[in-house]
Formats: C-alpha cells, sequence, structure tokens
C-alpha cells in the first residue's frame, strides 16, 4: 500500500481513460488507517490517499459482480457500525470531501458523467442487485454519512463531486 496524491490519482485516470464506466463508492466497515487493497483508492480520516493498484484499469474484488471496468474508490471508516448507528469511527468531513474531490477528478478524466449511472455508491448498486438496504441490507455502503442526517448518500457525494469539478478543485 502506497501514499497518492490528488494529482497521482488524476495521471492514473488519464492512463485508464476508455477502459473504464463505472465508479464505486465504499466505505470499509474497518479501522480508520487500515486500507484494503480491494479497493483502488484508500481515503484516511484526515483525507490521506492510499493505493495498491499500480493501475486504475485492474479488476478488484470491491463491488460483486461488477468489477470489471470499473473504480472502487473507499473511506476507510464505520468500524462496529450498522444501520442505527455509523458506530465509533463514521466518515469524518475530510473523507467525504476528498471522496467527492477524486470523484470529480475520476469523471473529469475518464471522460465520465457524474450521475448515478457512472458513480454510485456500494448500498445503491446493491440494491439493483437485490443485496442491499432496501432488501437483505448485507451492503449499506455509503446509505447515509452521518447519525444526525439520513440523507442519501450518493446524492451528497454526487453533488460535492459536481461543485468540485465545476469550480475547478482537485489536484
Amino acid at each position: 500500500m502506497r501514499q497518492i496524491t490528488l494529482p497521482g490519482i488524476r495521471m492514473m485516470a488519464r492512463q485508464a481513460r476508455g477502459q473504464i464506466d463505472r465508479i464505486f463508492l465504499h466505505w470499509t466497515a474497518g479501522h480508520y488507517g487500515q486500507p484494503f487493497p480491494d479497493y483502488h483508492v484508500n481515503i484516511d480520516a484526515d483525507g490521506s490517499l492510499y493505493t495498491a493498484a499500480s493501475s486504475l484499469t485492474q479488476t478488484l474484488a470491491h463491488t460483486w459482480r461488477q468489477n470489471t471496468g470499473s473504480v472502487g474508490v473507499a473511506i476507510l471508516c464505520c468500524y462496529n457500525g450498522n444501520t442505527n448507528s455509523l458506530g465509533p469511527e463514521p466518515p469524518t468531513v475530510q473523507q467525504v470531501e476528498t471522496m467527492a474531490q477524486v470523484v470529480a477528478i475520476l469523471c473529469e478524466e475518464l471522460g465520465l458523467p457524474i450521475d448515478i449511472a457512472a458513480v454510485r455508491t456500494h448500498a445503491e448498486q446493491a440494491d439493483i442487485d437485490g443485496y442491499g438496504p432496501a432488501t437483505t441490507c448485507e451492503r449499506w455502503d455509503l446509505l447515509f454519512l452521518s447519525d444526525n442526517d439520513r440523507s442519501p448518500g450518493g446524492d451528497i457525494i454526487r453533488g460535492k463531486a459536481i461543485w468540485y469539478q465545476q469550480n475547478g478543485i482537485g489536484g
């Protein structure tokens, strides 16, 4: 696992243009400071970025049956969380902002729109595939981002990513 910067992610995305058609957003359900090699980009509590991938085109095991041609981005959080509480290590403001910046950069460089067809949380994809919050609730990543605000996490992150892209912010 190596640390990476937003400009580094931009470079990786440029190299993968035309080979990626979706981005899936996750949380690890682990601890802050505990990155996983299942995701192309890991975002720690302070917004630090990590990757084990040498290319965004590598097929990693982040989203059931959806890994080919997709990028997995995860925030390191939500250890011991459940649908009633995000636990003692919820998403930090910095993680959410950094995730939105990463999405803005990826979509810009990969030539993808920032919409639900191209950028989905694991909860949104799991609902489509029949194992999400609307059914078995096996995967509910980013269903909401705060115990105090149950607004859809995917809508919030996509909205922030659009703002970052329109304002030229991010690597």
